[in-house]
Formats: structure tokens, C-alpha cells, sequence
């Protein structure tokens, strides 16, 4: 077992430490920033030229909105490790995780039009109020939450180990003639609503600052419907990426695990991808944590 946990923090680590010494992270938000400056300036210009009575504009907002989300996806946040380390983690059929990172990024524009029309219209809260609620409350617990996925990932994945250990034909353990443990399909048909639901939660909590922004213009200029439009077509962007981060974590485990089909340590093999995810989940999402405070 803890040769297991000892080769999943050397990979974990091993991962992190490559990004890091490239600046593989900073230069990635450096040109995720600059793109979404000059799509927030095309999103505003159309917006003006939607409430003068330009219905061709309407498109100019609806696309470059996509366009910001896709580009914003790329910076921290927006479920891209969650699902990329859930992915990895379990044998999930692409079509459900991609459906599940569909939900939660469109989750983010639901909670995103709750916020600002509650703001608004209830506590009369600006823009800048609205922010500050996302980034000093909803995103420290959004990463929280996330960081328990990642510790509940990590702790499945200590349990399906030490299950592994005894898995025989069946799941019966030779020495007993018991179970100790459920075998792997049974893992993998438990808890999949639960495990849906817990994914979409931790990444819908926290709402994107973009589609805050578009929702607050548009609600002073009287176009609050292109508003909430766009904080929708945001979160197709943002989905876009984040559905493609799960399915390379899925085409990943499966080319890692493919070759052990049918050998007895596949489990094993699964258990160590499941720690694995785990901790870079909770490594990325606890540093995010951290700034946040």
C-alpha cells in the first residue's frame, strides 16, 4: 500500500514539476488575459450597437461571448481539474463525462444570472460588489469543494487498492471464500447520479467573472436578455474546453490501462490512476485555495 501512495505522489509531483519549470502555467494566463481583453472590448461594442436597434450585432455578442469563454476556460477554474482528474481517475464513458462537464459549466451561467438578477433587484449590489461576492466567498468555496473531491478521489482510490489485493474470480478471496471488497464493475455502476451531482456542484458554485460582467452592462443598458444569452453561450466556450480536457484524461487512463486488460493488476494499476488524480486535484485546487484567502 504505501509503495502504491509513494508512486502516485512521484507522479503527481513529477507532472507539477514539469509544468511549473516550463512556465507552462504563467504563460498560458499571460495570453488567455490578452485574448479576453479584446473579446470583452468586441462584446461591448456590439452590445452598443444592440441596443441601437442593430439586430446583426446581436450575433457579434454571441459569438465573441463564445469566444471569451472558450479563451477563459484556459486560465484556473471552470471545472477543467475536476474533470480531468475524475476522468482520469474512473472508467467513465466519454458521452456521460461529457455531459456531466456540459451541466456544470452551463451550472456556472445559471448561478451567474441568479447572482446578478439577486444582486440587483434585492440588494442593489454594482458590478464591482457582484466580483467581489465571486472571488471573496463563491470561488474560495468552489475551490474547496473541489478539494474535497479530490480527497474523496484519493481516499477511493486507497480503498480500491487495498480491495484489489484480494480480488479473485468473482471478487472471492481464496484464502476465506469472502468479498472483501466490490469488485470493478461493481465500482463502476455505484454511485454514478451521486458522483454526477457532486462534480456539477463543486464547479457550478462559482460563476465566471465574464459573464457577470455582460449581465450587469446589459441589465443597465435594458437588453438584460442579451445578457443572460450571452452569459449562456460563455458557458458553451467554457464547456467546449473542458469537455476536451476530460476526454484527453479518458483517452489517457484507457491507452495507460489498455494493455492489462485481463491482467490481475488492473486493479491495482486503477487504484494507483485514482490516487493519482487525487492528489494532483487537491495539489492545483488547494494552491487555488490558498490565493483565494
Amino acid at each position: 500500500m504505501r509503495k502504491l501512495i509513494a508512486l502516485a505522489a512521484f507522479v503527481t509531483l513529477l507532472i507539477l514539476a514539469g509544468l511549473w519549470w516550463s512556465g507552462g502555467f504563467a504563460a498560458l494566463a499571460h495570453w488567455a488575459a490578452g485574448q479576453q481583453r479584446g473579446f470583452q472590448n468586441t462584446i461591448a461594442g456590439g452590445l452598443r450597437a444592440t441596443r441601437g436597434g442593430d439586430a446583426a450585432a446581436l450575433w457579434t455578442v454571441l459569438l465573441a461571448s463564445f469566444a471569451y469563454g472558450v479563451v477563459h476556460a484556459a486560465g484556473p477554474g471552470h471545472g477543467k481539474i475536476v474533470i480531468g482528474g475524475y476522468g482520469l481517475a474512473r472508467a467513465v464513458p466519454m458521452l456521460r463525462l461529457s455531459l456531466i462537464a456540459l451541466a456544470a459549466s452551463l451550472g456556472q451561467a445559471v448561478t451567474a444570472v441568479a447572482l446578478v438578477y439577486a444582486g440587483i433587484m434585492i440588494m442593489g449590489l454594482g458590478r464591482e460588489a457582484l466580483v467581489g461576492v465571486t472571488e471573496g466567498i463563491m470561488a474560495p468555496a468552489s475551490y474547496g469543494a473541489i478539494v474535497l473531491i479530490g480527497l474523496w478521489l484519493i481516499w477511493r482510490g486507497i480503498r480500491h487498492a487495498r480491495a484489489g489485493k484480494h480480488e479473485t474470480t468473482g471478487g472471492v478471496c481464496g484464502h476465506c471464500g469472502h468479498a472483501h471488497g466490490p469488485s470493478v464493475e461493481q465500482v463502476q455502476q455505484a454511485g454514478n447520479l451521486r458522483d454526477a451531482l457532486l462534480l456539477i456542484g463543486g464547479i457550478a458554485i462559482r460563476p465566471c467573472t465574464g459573464a457577470l460582467f455582460v449581465l450587469v452592462i446589459t441589465w443597465h443598458m435594458g437588453i438584460g436578455w442579451v445578457g443572460v444569452i450571452g452569459a449562456f453561450a460563455m458557458a458553451l466556450g467554457t464547456g467546449l474546453i473542458t469537455i476536451a480536457t476530460g476526454l484527453a484524461a479518458t483517452g489517457l487512463r484507457a491507452g495507460v490501462l489498455g494493455g492489462l486488460a485481463g491482467s490481475p493488476r488492473l486493479a491495482q494499476a486503477a487504484a494507483v490512476a485514482e490516487l493519482t488524480a487525487g492528489m494532483i486535484v487537491v495539489t492545483l485546487a488547494g494552491g487555488l485555495l490558498l490565493r483565494a484567502l
